[in-house]
């Protein structure tokens, strides 16, 4: 039986100097060392022993066992150390939440304008960010010696592509395809060669398109005043002012009452009790021309206002270049 205990031991040893896996140490363990384990049978033998040997024999199986809880014991905590990470996670423990992320907020302002206007029946449509000279300009009334064109500041592609300097490009395309009636909005990016407090490169629009009989500049005056006391509040005063853009005629500049002093003039609005927001007019009827319109049966209106601009005043912002710079300081707050 002493060789039975000392080979017992060595076999052992020898076994767990090569095991690197938890689950196999755990068997090898339960085998030896469990309650049907090999000591457990070699103790039950030891009462076969005669009366001389059993002390001995019984202080050998005791060391032996006490000699290999150790080793066990030890060649866990090895192989515990040693073994990946996601291993030894405790999958009874409560999760841990992942942080949560949320909307920048030139998305949220975009979100809640489009949300406005499709309350008030117009669909979303969108276009190419790269376009052709003829659809960014020539359809809309500016053709290559306009000097309006002075005033887009265009990145250029080649002499007849451009990245498009206003979402206008999209009225034309769906104009070309569908008869009136049209009433659209045609959110998307816009980039223009300028960049400081602002203005940006590159930079988010929105412009609206109504076509259909007798549409008039009530109408739009209408529309308009809906959409600024919902992004505002009903207590937010506008006017609209004379103004000229080669696609519309008349053509006016909406301004609402400067949302930092309420009307009595502050720096943010030079003291003028008045924030410009968009711009708006008449479809001019050379541009229903350029579509195949008849300008003698239907008319339309236009806008269009910055997503920058709207969340800059909404939220009381005094530089562009925030929106921009990836502070979470900054984003966070939204």
């Amino acid at each position: 039986m002493k060789q039975q205990i000392n080979t017992l031991l060595q076999e052992t040893l020898d076994r767990l100097a090569h095991l690197e896996d938890e689950q196999e140490l755990e068997r090898l363990r339960i085998e030896v060392l469990g309650r049907k384990g090999e000591i457990a049978r070699l103790f039950k033998q030891l009462g076969g022993s005669s009366a001389e040997e059993r002390p001995a024999l019984g202080k050998l199986l005791n060391e032996a066992r006490s000699r290999l809880e150790n080793a066990f014991q030890e060649a866990k905590s090895q192989t515990t150390e040693a073994a990946p990470r996601a291993s030894r996670l405790d999958i009874t423990l409560p999760g841990r939440l992942p942080h949560l992320g949320h909307l920048h907020p030139i998305t949220k302002v975009g979100m809640e304008i489009t949300e406005i206007f499709q309350r008030l029946g117009f669909e979303v449509v969108e276009g190419p960010d790269v376009e052709l000279d003829y659809y960014n300009f020539e359809a809309l009334n500016i053709p290559k010696d306009h000097p309006a064109r002075d005033m887009q500041d265009t990145f250029y592609v080649t002499d007849n592509i451009v990245l498009r300097t206003h979402t206008s490009p999209i009225q034309v395309r769906v104009m070309e395809k569908q008869p009136p009636p049209v009433r659209i909005i045609a959110p998307g990016k816009a980039y223009r060669c300028d960049s400081d407090m602002t203005h940006t490169p590159m930079f988010h629009q929105v412009e609206g398109l109504m076509v259909d009989r007798k549409v008039s500049f009530g109408d739009l005056k209408g529309v308009l005043t809906i959409f600024v006391h919902q992004m505002f509040g009903p207590d937010v005063d506008l006017r609209f002012r004379p103004s000229f853009f080669p696609f519309t005629e008349p053509s006016a500049e909406v301004d609402i009452q400067c949302v930092m002093c309420r009307g009595a003039g502050c720096r943010v609005c030079s003291e003028t009790g008045w924030l410009e927001i968009l711009g708006s007019g008449m479809v001019d009827p050379e541009v229903f021309k350029m579509v195949g319109y008849d300008p003698e049966e239907v008319t339309g209106y236009a806008f269009g206002m910055g997503i920058e601009r709207i969340a800059m005043l909404k939220y009381g912002i005094n530089d562009l270049r925030l929106f921009f710079d990836n502070d979470l300081r900054f984003l966070e707050q939204f």
